[in-house]
């Protein structure tokens, strides 16, 4: 292959993008097609994973959209293990709601809690209500309320994380 084709390529695939992306569509690895669901949020987060290098981020939000509408139950966690993550970066990055002053902040910080348990807990107990089998199939729109919702929370983290290293806050 010439030295000019890898650039064509290139070219072709930015062009290829930049179209997909005018019409909320984006290319996933392997040939698939699939409504992008861009949002400020996740503009957000790609920005930071681009700024920061966090590549295996993105590889991971990648395979979520993917899966979103083919296998959505594979988006809902296999065990509830993000309670003691979620724990462990609230002190890290010191955003315990009991050690805050700000009432406001402090009430969404109690719902970013609930909302880890909810992720964490989906998968386990998704079959059943107060102890009776009612078992349902997990939904693309099931997935995208975790997907985003995570999202949400991975950009809150990753913009802390970011101005606690450079010290504004």
């Amino acid at each position: 292959m010439s030295a000019s084709k890898p650039k064509l390529l290139e070219k072709d695939r930015a062009r290829v993008q930049k179209v997909l992306g005018e019409q909320g569509l984006t290319y996933i690895k392997g040939g698939r097609v699939v409504v992008s669901g861009v949002t400020e949020v996740s503009k957000s987060i790609e920005e930071h994973i681009k700024a920061h290098d966090l590549s295996g981020l993105q590889a991971e939000f990648d395979r979520i959209y993917a899966n979103v509408e083919s296998d959505p139950a594979a988006e809902m966690p296999s065990d509830k293990s993000l309670s003691p993550l979620w724990k462990f970066v609230r002190g890290h990055l010191k955003l315990e709601p009991d050690k805050l002053q700000d009432e406001d902040v402090r009430k969404v910080l109690v719902g970013l809690g609930s909302i880890v348990d909810g992720i964490g807990a989906f998968r386990t107990h998704k079959g059943s209500a107060h102890g009776h089998e009612k078992t349902y199939k997990v939904s693309p729109r099931h997935a995208r309320l975790t997907a985003h919702s995570a999202f949400t929370l991975a950009a809150f983290v990753l913009e802390t994380w970011i101005e606690r290293r450079s010290g504004t806050k």
